[in-house]
């Protein structure tokens, strides 16, 4: 299957469950961050337990979802970070809108994606508890995000090499498989919700959970 029939599917299949369902469910948990510690890291990231229908509901249509994201995300396993299109960048925001994440306001050297030294300890508890067997067997996506100061080319390119360096770090310091890791940068174009665009703190990186181990373990 071509990567865009994959992500017609993730979409016609995630649409045909959102206007089926009969019951509401969370999206995934997102923290700010500041002085994080990896238990907080833990808990945000933690795959959350499926809840509990119905009998009158439809039968679940889960299964056909997750198996359409699991395509899609093994389509761009081991891609390099700038080899995305838009259109895949936006597939990977669709599917992590209900999936585990975290927000870590990460700091780095000015015009460059060297981590700063203030910023190591959240990276180090990001590394911490992504190296935790309780989240075993997880794909995660590291998302590089800056504000809206400067142009888009340019702030496209230093989101995708924050994520990069990121991906680095976590591979060569705390052994994290490279496959596990999927890096991908949205620039200016995705603020937090409530701030303005220039706002500082839309420099951040997101860590999202894209295997939810418990709705998969119960199927």
């Amino acid at each position: 299957m071509s990567r865009s029939s994959t992500r017609f599917s993730v979409n016609v299949i995630r649409a045909a469950f959102i206007a089926g369902a009969t019951i509401t469910f969370t999206a995934g948990t997102v923290v700010a961050a500041d002085d994080i510690t990896s238990d907080q890291i833990l808990r945000a990231l933690a795959p959350k337990k499926p809840l509990t229908r119905g009998l009158s509901m439809t039968p679940p249509t889960e299964p056909a979802i997750n198996a359409a994201e699991g395509k899609f995300m093994d389509s761009i396993r081991n891609r390099s970070t700038r080899s995305l299109s838009m259109g895949e960048r936006e597939q990977i925001a669709t599917i992590a809108q209900t999936k585990p994440a975290i927000d870590l306001e990460i700091n780095f050297d000015y015009n460059s994606a060297n981590i700063s030294k203030r910023s190591m300890s959240s990276v180090l508890a990001l590394g911490k508890a992504l190296s935790s067997p309780d989240l075993k067997g997880s794909t995660f996506v590291v998302a590089g995000h800056t504000d809206a100061v400067g142009g888009e080319e340019y702030n496209q390119d230093l989101s995708e090499r924050r994520a990069d360096s990121i991906k680095r770090y976590l591979i060569e310091r705390f052994g994290i498989a490279g496959a596990d890791l999927v890096t991908v940068g949205y620039g200016k174009t995705k603020p937090k919700s409530g701030l303005a665009p220039t706002d500082p703190t839309n420099r951040r990186v997101q860590v999202v959970n894209m295997a939810n181990k418990a709705t998969a373990s119960s199927q």
